[in-house]
């Protein structure tokens, strides 16, 4: 398998914070997710970025990356596994990791599939076996699927399973498939324990129920207001901006967050973006707009 150096896909620095990592996936999440970029490869370049915040984010896999990149493996050199796999990190990880398809998850590498358990001859090792033969797995699954309590596909091993996931199921959360563990030495197969994660997102985060997105606004939408467009895990809606936004400024949208009871809302915080001008007309503008705003300005 080729090694992946992480943090070059994200354009971070080894030793860079857990703020920065977020803020480097978001960024590029944005600029090529498939729905918006028009860019050559946009796709492919949107599933190593939320390949490398997945590996990143966590610190465990990222403990375990950083000592396979300590030993100063570069992007395309030739990694072989020890036997027995890389063991997911320092002290090894009690949970193989399955990622449901479509979303942030799924479709990742060989490489990161060897370094973090998925795709292992068996589809588990380590912990995850437990006594009558039932094995435990993490399930990371998209949020528009806990949104709308969607099926999802797996794969596991050489087998390929559909799974309900409830609508609005939290973090930690169990989902049981009968029959569907290890064979135990009688020759009966266990249950399969699923435990629920979220996948990482590139437009939104979580806050206990509530979804969280920061929306990039021109500086004449924050100034005068507007009505624009904003995504939600159930489709678009039309959000109005009022005059005189600040950045920082967080905006409701009730009941747009993850099913409950009640259900959580989207909170929507304003990120005021100044497009460059690429034009003498633009340029004009922007020139019209400091001689209209002459004087200190910053501290009015």
């Amino acid at each position: 398998m080729q090694f992946k150096d992480y943090y070059e896909t994200l354009g971070l620095e080894p030793g860079a914070g857990e703020a920065e990592i977020k803020g480097a996936y978001r960024r590029l999440a944005r600029k090529y997710h498939p729905d918006v970029s028009k860019e050559p490869g946009a796709e492919e370049k949107f599933k190593a970025v939320n390949e490398a915040y997945e590996a990143l984010r966590d610190p465990q896999k990222r403990a375990a990356y950083d000592q396979l990149r300590a030993r100063g493996y570069r992007p395309g050199d030739e990694v072989q596994p020890p036997p027995g796999g890389f063991g997911g990190g320092p002290g090894g990880v009690d949970f193989d990791e399955i990622f449901a398809g479509g979303g942030a998850g799924g479709g990742f590498s060989d490489f990161f599939e060897q370094m973090f358990g998925r795709g292992r001859a068996g589809g588990f090792n380590g912990g995850g076996q437990h006594g009558r033969g039932d094995t435990r797995a993490k399930l990371a699954v998209s949020l528009e699927s806990v949104y709308a309590g969607s099926p999802a596909r797996i794969g596991v091993g050489n087998r390929t399973l559909d799974v309900r996931i409830p609508k609005g199921i939290k973090p930690g959360q169990m989902i049981r498939l009968a029959g569907q563990g290890s064979i135990t030495r009688e020759g009966r197969r266990g249950d399969l324990l699923l435990e629920i994660e979220y996948a990482a997102h590139p437009q939104f985060e979580v806050d206990g129920r509530n979804i969280i997105h920061v929306l990039p606004v021109a500086p004449w939408e924050a100034a005068l207001g507007a009505t624009v467009s904003v995504p939600t895990l159930g489709g678009p809606v039309e959000l109005k901006i009022p005059p005189q936004s600040e950045s920082g400024r967080k905006l409701r949208l009730r009941g747009r967050g993850l099913p409950g009871t009640p259900p959580g809302d989207q909170i929507v915080e304003l990120e005021i973006l100044s497009p460059k001008p690429n034009t003498e007309e633009q340029r004009a503008a922007y020139e019209a707009m400091r001689d209209a705003f002459a004087g200190d300005w910053r501290r009015a």
